[in-house]
C-alpha cells in the first residue's frame, strides 16, 4: 500500500480516545433528536441533547411525497443540528431516518438536501433494525437483570416497535405501521373524538398486534418498558391524575382514555400533565398503547429515558470493531446458506489486497473495505438456491432479508456487489444506490469481480502471484506475470472478457502481462 493510501485509511480508522465526542441524530416521524456524548474510560457521557418537534409524518401525502412546508421545517431543523456538529469528525457522527422517510416514494429528493443541511450522511434504517437499536439504547440505560426477558415498546410518530430481548440482545423484533402522528391522522383526521369511533379503531389497531402476540406471549417476559415520548407523556398523565407514580398501568389506561374522549374534539383535549405540543397527536398514541396492553396482556409499563438515538450511540462503539453487529449477521448468513468458509475467506483476502492497492487513488474508506469484505464472504450465497444465475438469487436474498446492523443503503449496496460479481452487469444494478455511494460501490464491484475470478478454481492451496493493480480516475490496470498466466488458459480467457463487463461499471480495465 502506498503511503497516501495508508494515511487515508488510518485517518478513518483511529480508535476512540478519551474525550472524543460522538453524536447520534434520529430523524423520527414526530420529532428530530440529537444527542452528543463524550467517550470517557470506555463509557459514554451525554453532554448535550437537542430535540425539535418536526412532525415529518404530518407532511406525508397520498402519493408518498412530502409537503413543502413540512420539508422546509425539517431542513431548517437539520441545519441547526449541523451547526452543533461542526467540531465533531464525520466518522463520529451517525444520523438515521425512520418510518416516514422509509415510506417516501422518492426518498433521495428529501435526503440529498437533508444531508446538505446537516452536513453528514443520513442512513434510512429498516423497521426491525430500528427496533434493535431502540432495544440497545434501553438496555444500556436500564441495565437488564441476568437471565431476565424484557418487552420494550416504542410508539413513534409513524411506526411502533416491539422487542423482546435478553441482556443487550434483541431476540424478537417487530415494526408496525402504527404511530402517534399517523394513527391520529388516520382515525381522527377530522378532529372528532367519540367512543364508537374509538372502539372501531381499537379493533383495527389490535389486529396488527395479534400477528405476533402468540409468539411473544409464548416466549414471555419479566418486565415491560416504554421507550418513546408518547409513552412518557401518558405516564406523566397517569401520575398527575394520581393513577400511578409515573408508570403506565393497565387499570389506569381506561380512565385516561375516558378523560380524553370527554373532550369530543382533539383541540379540546384536557389531560392533566399533557404538554401543548403533544396534544394534537396523543389520541393516536393512546389508542396504540391501549391496543398493545390489551392484546399482549401487559399489566405495567415503566417509561425509559433512552430510545433510538442512545442505541445508535452505543452501536457506534461496536461498529468497525470486534462487536460490529454486521459481522455477526454475515456469519449467521454464511452458516444458514451453507457458504464455503474457506473459499469466502480466500476471495475476501484477495479483494482486500486489491482494495489496498487502489484505495488512495480511488478515495475509498475503511467502511468501503469492510463492505467489500462482507460482500466477498457472501458472494456465493445464491448457490444454496440454484447454480444458474446464483448471483441474482444471492442479491435478492440480501436486499429483502432482515439483516441486523445494516441500514437500507448498506443492504442495497451489499446486494449490488453480489449481483454484479460475475457475468454481465445489468443496467439497473445500481439504481437503488444513493448518488453519494455510487462511485465507491461501482469501484468495489470491480475489485470483487477480479477477486472472484482469480479464485474461480476454488483450489484450497492456490497461491497467487504478487498482484499489481493501479487506478487512475476510472481507469484500472491489472498486471500479472506472463509465466503464471500461461499455465492458466481458462483464467486468461476469462480475464480477456472482463474489460467488456467492466464497462458496465463505468470502469476501463486493462489486463497486462509482465
Amino acid at each position: 500500500m502506498n503511503e497516501s493510501a495508508h494515511l487515508h485509511l488510518r485517518s478513518q480508522a483511529l480508535p476512540l480516545q478519551d474525550g472524543d465526542l460522538l453524536a447520534a441524530i434520529d430523524l423520527g416521524s414526530n420529532s428530530f433528536h440529537m444527542v452528543v456524548a463524550r467517550y470517557v474510560l470506555g463509557q459514554l457521557r451525554v453532554v448535550d441533547r437537542l430535540r425539535e418537534m418536526v412532525r415529518l409524518a404530518e407532511g406525508l401525502d397520498a402519493k408518498r411525497g412530502l409537503h413543502p412546508e413540512v420539508r422546509q421545517r425539517a431542513l431548517e431543523c437539520l441545519f441547526r443540528f449541523g451547526q452543533r456538529l461542526r467540531d465533531i469528525p464525520p466518522q463520529r457522527v451517525r444520523a438515521v431516518a425512520t418510518n416516514t422517510v422509509r415510506l417516501l416514494a422518492a426518498p433521495q429528493a428529501f435526503l440529498v438536501p437533508a444531508e446538505t443541511a446537516l452536513g453528514h450522511a443520513i442512513e434510512v434504517i429498516p423497521g426491525r433494525e430500528e427496533a434493535r437499536l431502540i432495544y440497545l439504547g434501553v438496555a444500556h440505560a436500564q441495565r437488564p437483570k441476568p437471565g431476565n426477558l424484557r418487552l420494550v415498546i416504542d410508539i413513534g410518530g409513524g411506526s411502533t416497535e416491539c422487542i423482546i430481548g435478553s441482556g443487550f440482545d434483541a431476540i424478537e423484533r417487530e415494526s408496525l405501521q402504527l404511530g402517534a402522528v399517523a394513527t391520529t391522522a388516520r382515525f381522527f383526521g377530522d378532529g372528532r373524538l367519540d367512543r364508537k369511533r374509538w372502539d372501531e379503531a381499537l379493533i383495527e389497531v389490535a389486529a396488527q398486534f395479534q400477528q405476533f402476540a402468540g409468539v411473544y406471549r409464548h416466549l414471555g417476559w419479566q418486565e415491560t418498558i416504554g421507550a418513546s415520548g408518547t409513552i412518557k407523556a401518558i405516564g406523566t398523565v397517569c401520575a398527575t391524575m394520581k393513577l400511578s407514580k409515573g408508570a403506565v398501568l393497565a387499570e389506569a389506561l381506561p380512565q385516561v382514555r375516558d378523560r380524553l374522549l370527554q373532550a369530543r374534539r382533539i383541540e379540546d383535549i384536557d389531560l392533566p400533565g399533557l404538554s401543548r405540543e403533544r396534544k394534537p397527536i396523543i389520541a393516536g398514541g393512546l389508542l396504540v398503547l391501549e391496543a398493545a396492553f390489551r392484546v399482549l396482556g401487559i399489566e405495567r409499563m415503566a417509561p425509559s429515558k433512552a430510545a433510538l438515538r442512545e442505541g445508535v450511540l452505543h452501536d457506534m462503539l461496536g461498529r468497525g470493531g470486534a462487536d460490529d453487529p454486521r459481522d455477526a449477521s454475515v456469519a449467521a448468513l454464511m452458516q444458514r446458506y451453507g457458504i464455503d468458509p474457506s473459499q469466502a475467506a480466500r476471495v475476501s483476502a484477495t479483494a482486500v489486497q486489491l482494495f489496498e492497492r487502489v484505495c488512495g487513488n480511488w478515495q475509498l474508506e475503511v467502511e468501503d473495505r469492510l463492505m467489500l469484505s462482507r460482500a466477498a464472504r457472501l458472494h456465493e450465497l445464491g448457490l444454496a438456491i440454484a447454480h444458474s444465475q446464483y448471483q441474482v438469487h444471492g442479491a435478492y436474498v440480501l436486499q429483502h432479508s432482515d439483516i441486523a446492523g445494516f441500514s437500507v443503503p448498506e443492504q442495497r449496496m451489499l446486494a449490488a456487489l453480489v449481483r454484479t460479481h460475475r457475468r454481465k452487469v445489468p443496467k439497473d444494478a445500481f439504481e437503488l444506490i444513493p448518488d453519494r455511494l455510487l462511485p465507491a460501490t461501482r469501484r468495489m464491484a470491480g475489485l470483487l469481480r477480479l477477486a472472484v475470478l482469480l479464485h474461480r478454481s476454488h483450489e484450497p492451496d492456490q497461491l497467487l502471484p504478487e498482484l499489481q493493480l493501479h487506478a487512475e480516475g476510472d481507469r484500472l490496470v491489472l498486471v500479472l506475470p506472463e509465466h503464471w498466466l500461461q499455465t492458466r488458459p481458462l483464467l486468461r480467457s476469462d480475464l480477456e472478457d472482463e474489460p467488456a463487463a467492466f464497462r458496465g461499471l463505468g470502469i476501463t480495465l486493462s489486463i497486462e502481462a509482465a
